[in-house]
Formats: C-alpha cells, structure tokens, sequence
C-alpha cells in the first residue's frame, strides 16, 4: 500500500485544506467501530445476545444464537467496518507515511468493537472479525489464507473459539512470509494475534475441559425446545 506525495499545485490547494487530521481519523475510525452490530441484530430479533449464548458480542454468538442468515450480516457489518476506515481514511489524512497511518485506524476500529462508546465502552466483541476486515485491506492474501484457517477449524470441530485462535497465528505467520519479514504490519499483526488469543482465554479454559459452546448448538437445542 503506497502513496506517493507530489509537490502540489494552487488547483491541489483546496484537496489539501479538506484533508483530515490523523487525530480525526482515529476518531472517526474508532466511532466506526464502536457500531454495535451484533448488539443491534439481537435487539431487532427481540434478543439481548449479551444473556445468551456465550454473552459475547459478536459475530460467532450471533450465528450462534440469531441464525447464519442475520449472523453473517453481522460478521459482513463487523469485518467492513474494520477495512474501511483503513482503506479510506489514510489518502485523506494530512500527513506522512499514510501506510502507518492505515495501521492505527485498524487498531482504533479494534478498540471501538471491543469497547464500544456506544455501549458505554462495555459488552464489546472479541475483535476477530474487525481485525480481519483490517487485513483484508492492508495484506488480503494472508488475511485469506488466515480466513481459510478459520474456516477449516471450525468446519471440523464446531469451535469457533479455535478457529479464531489458529487465523490469529496463521495471519502474522503470513504477512511474514508475503510481506519482507519484520515489517510494521508484521509486529502490528502479532500484537493483534496475542491480543485475539488473550480475548479467548475464557475460552481456553472451556475448551480444556470441554464446555465450550459449539457453533450451531443454540439454535439446536431452542428448536428442540
């Protein structure tokens, strides 16, 4: 992702004046991802998803317990709003090394879904689809490859905790290899990782002693009810 600065011209002077603050940028991307989402799905269904399921909110417990059909308009909204205030914010930005800049305004979309302002900074997600969404924009072959991962774990294990733990390894791993080694977006995409994996640790624990919830199995067990 690169952007090369000229020198501007007077017919260039009024883009530059419209151009952003990077301050503004975090704002805004923080705001963005602080939308609440899957938080709105379950209110428009009559539900309260932080009182059930796994009480997360996010795109696992909404497929889990509103369905694949609203949760993956959920996971849709939570990956979008992670790429792109880093698509489209830094061209905007009135600053140098708008790649950097592309980078924090992932991380602010982060912290927006797992402190939401608009949920008084509580009862957030875990991050993990808002995270891919921003390295779908900034490195979308490894952020695939990531997906993929995801995708594969949970197909044959039912755990959608697991499967976010192994794209958290298998991203940076990735962006390694695609992306000339010990590059910002490297040591951010580890940063996030370990994040990803400290988020789960509640999991961890329930995977170890086998009480983890299984995707599909709420919406099971309420038809049968």
């Amino acid at each position: 992702m690169g952007i090369h600065w000229e020198p501007a011209s007077r017919g260039d002077a009024a883009e530059i004046n419209a151009r952003v603050s990077p301050f503004l940028g975090l704002l805004i991307s923080y705001l963005a991802g602080s939308i609440p989402f899957a938080y709105l799905a379950g209110k428009a269904q009559g539900v309260d998803l932080r009182k059930h399921g796994s009480g997360n909110l996010g795109a696992t417990n909404a497929i889990r317990v509103l369905g694949p059909k609203i949760g993956g308009l959920v996971y849709l909204g939570d990956t979008l709003k992670g790429m792109l205030p880093a698509l489209l914010l830094p061209p905007h930005v009135n600053g140098t090394r708008p790649e950097l800049w592309a980078i924090a305004f992932g991380c602010a979309a982060i912290v927006g879904h797992v402190r939401p302002i608009f949920l008084l900074g509580k009862g957030g997600g875990k991050g993990v689809a808002t995270a891919g969404g921003v390295f779908f924009g900034l490195a979308p072959i490894p952020a695939l490859i990531a997906l993929s991962g995801f995708v594969v774990t949970v197909a044959a294990t039912r755990y959608a905790s697991l499967g976010s733990m192994v794209a958290a390894v298998l991203l940076p791993t990735m962006i390694f290899f695609f992306h000339g080694g010990l590059t910002a977006l490297f040591l951010i995409s580890c940063a996030i990782g370990i994040f990803v994996i400290w988020m789960h640790r509640a999991n961890i624990g329930r995977l170890r002693t086998g009480t983890e919830p299984k995707v599909g199995r709420a919406k099971k067990a309420e038809a049968a009810a």
